[in-house]
């Protein structure tokens, strides 16, 4: 599976399936099991003690793991909401798993669970861009036509291009905001100048289009002439939201504004970036009221974290959907069942969570991808998807990378025609306005396909 895999960038590259089935202890404390695959940041743990835990008594539980705190992660998201501690990376000489099973039951412990690895392995499938290979953006009255596209064509005609006033955050690669395509539609930040100071409080410093999670930054975008970093993302952002300026690709909004929650580097991502990356969106929604409605997640791996249920939690609570990619099933063609092997992020239960699979242009269920009856909510466009890449360039990919910004597109494009609309509002108007289609039956929960027609 591709950024979706632990976190795997969701392309049709044939990673190895990163997968940890855990369960919650009736003291909500992560039990781990170790699967054959499985990527972990090695000799490291997330820890959340229970409020109000002295120090001493910190110190001597993680003593036992021989543990040392290598960073205290407590983010302005968490401070709202109460929490005095947030959580702590320990850095311990066991391994993650051996770590775990020794304090396993603490009273002291809320949960512990590993920092998972997220990485990602992007494949073009296609030569560079010809007229008519934005399929997924076609509709069955548009010309060029594709019934099985996302229908965005047919919003445009009544009008619905997006808003300027409407933001969506791409946790994910960086983007290239300077990409022809890209200019403009990338947020810039207004409450912190470049000025070497953190003018709004948010604990970054001059975040001007975000902020790079992974090299602690506010350089946004890394791409190189001699490496792929940042495809990924500025991919993801093209098809969110490339302007329409005649030239090269357009992306579901004409109008949009994107903020950059850059978490994965060339070497991968982890859970703890991710909840940073999370909670940076969350916090920009509260403090300074933007109009953020969805992030994208085209990633994926691991198992289970109670920290990153939670932050997904807390983007909740200020209507922030969280749209995830289903996942690539791997090199045998046929995807794999969610239902009966959970891939997170997608598998995780929160009400703001949109999965999404991919299909291709003839409808059918694209090969590499995840499915679910009760896990998967809907399909979108995921082969040969061309969009935007890093150094001006276009490419094709596939993926469940490739369908989710499909998603998260048309939950933008829906904000912008419905003011206001909350999170479950913007859910529901996506999921109950699904075209049946027969290659998602019984393999979704809506049963069918992305229709923005009717938006």
């Amino acid at each position: 599976m591709s950024l979706l895999a632990s976190v795997t960038f969701l392309s049709s590259c044939n990673t190895d399936q990163l997968l940890e089935n855990q369960e919650l202890s009736a003291t909500r404390q992560t039990e781990a099991k170790s699967e054959e695959g499985q990527k972990v940041m090695p000799n490291e743990v997330l820890v959340k003690f229970k409020a109000g835990t002295a120090d001493n008594a910190k110190a001597a539980v993680l003593s036992r793991i021989g543990g040392k705190v290598k960073e205290k992660i407590l983010t302005k998201t968490m401070e709202r909401l109460g929490d005095k501690e947030g959580l702590v990376l320990v850095h311990t000489p066991l391994a993650a798993l051996e770590a775990l099973s020794k304090v396993k039951g603490d009273s002291l412990i809320e949960y512990i669970e590993p920092n998972y690895v997220y990485t990602h392995q992007v494949t073009t499938a296609e030569p560079y861009y010809t007229n008519g290979y934005l399929w997924g953006l076609n509709g069955d009255l548009t010309t060029p036509k594709n019934i099985y596209g996302s229908q965005a064509a047919e919003a445009w005609v009544a009008n619905h291009v997006g808003s300027t006033s409407v933001y969506v955050g791409i946790i994910d690669e960086g983007v290239q905001h300077t990409h022809p395509d890209l200019q403009g539609q990338v947020w810039t930040n207004p409450y912190d100048p470049v000025d070497g100071r953190d003018n709004d409080g948010n604990g970054y410093i001059d975040d001007v289009n975000g902020w790079d999670f992974s090299g602690n930054n506010n350089t946004v975008y890394d791409g190189t002439t001699t490496g792929s970093q940042d495809n990924h993302g500025t991919h993801v952002a093209g098809t969110i939201g490339a302007k329409n300026n005649k030239s090269g690709v357009v992306g579901v909004n004409w109008n949009v504004k994107m903020i950059v929650c850059k978490f994965m580097s060339p070497t991968g991502g982890n859970t703890a970036s991710a909840i940073k990356a999370l909670d940076y969106l969350t916090d920009l929604k509260n403090r300074h009221g933007i109009n953020i409605v969805a992030s994208n997640n085209s990633w994926g791996g691991g198992g289970y974290s109670q920290a990153l249920y939670d932050a997904i939690n807390r983007a909740n609570a200020k209507n922030i959907l969280f749209i995830a990619a289903a996942g690539n099933g791997g090199s045998d063609g046929v995807g794999d069942n969610n239902d009966v092997v959970a891939n997170y992020p997608s598998n995780y239960t929160n009400s703001n969570v949109i999965a999404v699979a991919a299909i291709t242009s003839t409808g059918a269920r694209s090969s590499f991808s995840n499915y679910g009856a009760k896990t998967v909510d809907i399909g979108a466009p995921g082969s040969s998807i061309w969009s935007t890449t890093a150094y001006n360039t276009y490419s094709a990919y596939n993926g469940t990378s490739m369908a989710t910004p499909h998603v998260t597109g048309a939950a933008a494009l829906y904000a912008a025609s419905h003011p206001g609309a909350t999170a479950a509002a913007i859910k529901n108007a996506i999921l109950s306005s699904a075209t049946p289609t027969s290659s998602l039956t019984g393999k979704c929960v809506t049963g069918g396909r992305l229709n923005m027609s009717k938006f």
